[in-house]
């Protein structure tokens, strides 16, 4: 087997140059968790595969989720019990044989406040729930609570707010950092990744696609990459592709816009996360390392697609309800950080965006295209499998079934034993194990890739000034094998460096920059402007922040152009890029 494949520079070009030379069976559009699926199941079958995508890989949607694999107990309520028990399944592969590295079990506490029929009704919910999650149990059942029990578990709580207490278990992900591995994965297995890599047309062979036509972001011109079939996923993007191919679409996909905060840990006294009901939908307070995420909003989103913006009444609203419950209100001084994303709902005949669809759906309006939509993270690879069996009907051979459910990401194999063994490799590497035990989560067994760095680098050992959670070593890590093309990259998705420091990260920047310069070819003057872009682009998040509504908010963040658009004059213009 070949070697786990590098993202960065030199493969972004050797991949563009193969687009351009050859005719691939598949081509990707959308480097979002879906789309990088589709690669990984396309390839793993055996056909030729390119991916394009506009900006970086998981830089929309797939980077700004409430970062849980679940079955969605929401779902389970609407009587949606097809979509969760397929989602528990894909839990269960995530947690026990695709990623053990990325994805872990975490525990909730749902509060009762009524005596009797709702300790019933939530408790019959939650053994369906745990039934349908599978024999072989990768998380533990769930169990009652008394309302002392629930208040040793989570004393941040008000002795008010609940009459006892369910605690239950789902699993929880590093959104962006697995994208990027599905997409890594398919690249070891042979697919051509190119990110900057903007799609303007459709190409044609009379009424059938045979293509796409692609923008370089970062070298400039364009390149007509060639193919048998063309899936589109480009999640909230989906209508644009649409209007390339003439209007000519069977998919409605309207953007619901979903906020999250970021806490510092100390703020909320709990061993466990918790799920509260609103009016509306639910509320998740889950632990993120030395934070919580507090989340999340689902409220119609029709502006800029490429940074949705984050206002004052959405932060309200999650205070609002968080602080209905805790002993010690949370304010907008406590916030670290703030982000939203949009789910890309298939559009349906409720006017509630909470209320619409989340299963997907996969059309093909014209010979030679597909496109696939809607679903959730935790079934991407079901949406991909779907996809490409959609498109192996037109390639004129026989294309085996799926197997990326028996296919590991890159870091999985042999992660237990190299996890039982981290205290060695804390002592062989010199670094503490408290350390080792933070990479391994990031990479798996290719650990041992970013700790041959720091073996022939040994300054690389030393924390990120400014975000001492990171070693210097993933920040080149991050240029050198992720993929990481502009400083946002490396701050916002391969790191969380962006909403985990009280900064924003606006100190880590100038360091990280010097980090990633030589990996990267930059000069001077390049790093002077990637850290000026990123500063920018943390001025415009907070004065959206500020903003009453979302169209004030949407106005102050498009202060701040994309740096694959506005960055070196790449394009000579500053609207947002479009996946």
């Amino acid at each position: 087997m070949i070697a786990p494949a590098r993202l960065n520079p030199t493969t972004r070009g050797d991949a563009l140059l193969q687009m351009e030379s050859d005719v691939v069976d598949v081509v990707v559009i959308g480097g979002g968790v879906t789309g990088a699926g589709v690669a990984l199941d396309a390839v793993t079958r055996g056909l030729s595969v390119a991916l394009v995508e506009a900006r970086d890989l998981a830089s929309g949607t797939s980077s700004r989720s409430s970062k849980l694999i679940h079955g969605g107990l929401r779902y389970l309520e609407q009587l949606n019990i097809a979509l969760v028990s397929e989602a528990l399944r894909e839990r269960a592969l995530l947690l026990d044989t695709l990623c053990p590295h990325l994805v872990r079990p975490v525990p909730f506490l749902f509060p009762l406040t009524h005596r009797g029929w709702e300790r019933a009704y939530v408790g019959t919910g939650m053994v369906l729930y745990d039934t349908l999650g599978g024999a072989r149990r990768a998380v533990p059942r769930h169990r009652h609570l008394t309302r002392r029990a629930a208040l040793r578990a989570v004393p941040a709580l008000r002795p008010d707010a609940l009459v006892g207490a369910i605690q239950y278990w789902d699993a929880q992900v590093d959104d962006a950092r697995h994208t990027m591995f599905v997409a890594r994965t398919a690249a070891h297995y042979g697919a051509l990744i190119a990110t900057s890599a903007r799609v303007t047309g459709l190409l044609r062979e009379g009424d059938r696609v045979a293509g796409v036509r692609v923008h370089d972001l970062e070298g400039g011109g364009q390149i007509d990459v060639r193919a048998r079939q063309t899936i589109n996923a480009a999640g909230v993007w989906t209508d644009d592709i649409q209007a390339m191919a003439g209007g000519r679409g069977q998919l409605s996909v309207r953007p619901s816009k979903g906020i999250h905060l970021l806490v510092p840990r100390d703020r909320i006294h709990a061993t466990t996360g918790l799920i509260l009901r609103t009016e509306s939908s639910v509320l998740f307070v889950i632990p993120w390392g030395s934070h919580w995420i507090v989340g999340t909003t689902d409220t119609d989103w029709n502006l800029d697609l490429a940074h949705p913006a984050a206002s004052s009444a959405d932060i309200d609203y999650l205070l609002t309800h968080v602080n209905r419950v805790l002993r010690t209100p949370l304010t907008t001084d406590d916030i670290t950080g703030v982000y939203a994303g949009l789910r890309p709902l298939l559009s349906g005949e409720s006017e509630d965006s909470s209320q619409l669809s989340r299963e997907h759906a996969v059309v093909s309006p014209l010979p030679g295209l597909t496109m696939v939509a809607g679903g959730k993270y935790t079934t991407y690879r079901v949406m991909a499998r779907d996809a490409v069996d959609a498109v192996a009907h037109g390639l004129n051979r026989s294309v085996p079934p799926s197997c990326t459910d028996r296919v590991p990401l890159l870091g999985a194999d042999g992660y237990p034993a190299l996890w039982n063994a981290r205290e060695a490799l804390a002592r062989s590497a010199g670094i503490h194990v408290a350390r080792v035990e933070h990479l391994l989560t990031r990479y798996g067994t290719l650990t041992q890739e970013v700790l041959a760095l720091v073996r022939q680098r040994p300054e690389l050992a030393r924390p990120v000034r400014g975000a001492d959670t990171y070693l210097a070593a993933e920040a080149v890590y991050a240029a050198s094998h992720e993929g990481a093309l502009h400083l946002d990259d490396v701050l916002t998705r391969r790191t969380r460096i962006s909403i985990e420091t009280w900064d924003r990260g606006l100190e880590a920047a100038a360091d990280v920059a010097e980090l990633v310069a030589p990996e990267l070819g930059w000069d001077r003057q390049t790093i002077d402007v990637e850290i000026g872009h990123y500063q920018a682009r943390v001025a415009a998040e907070r004065e959206s922040q500020q903003q009453a509504d979302d169209q004030t908010a949407d106005a102050a963040r498009l202060g701040a152009p994309d740096v694959r658009t506005g960055g070196r004059s790449l394009l000579g213009r500053s609207e947002p890029a479009r996946s």
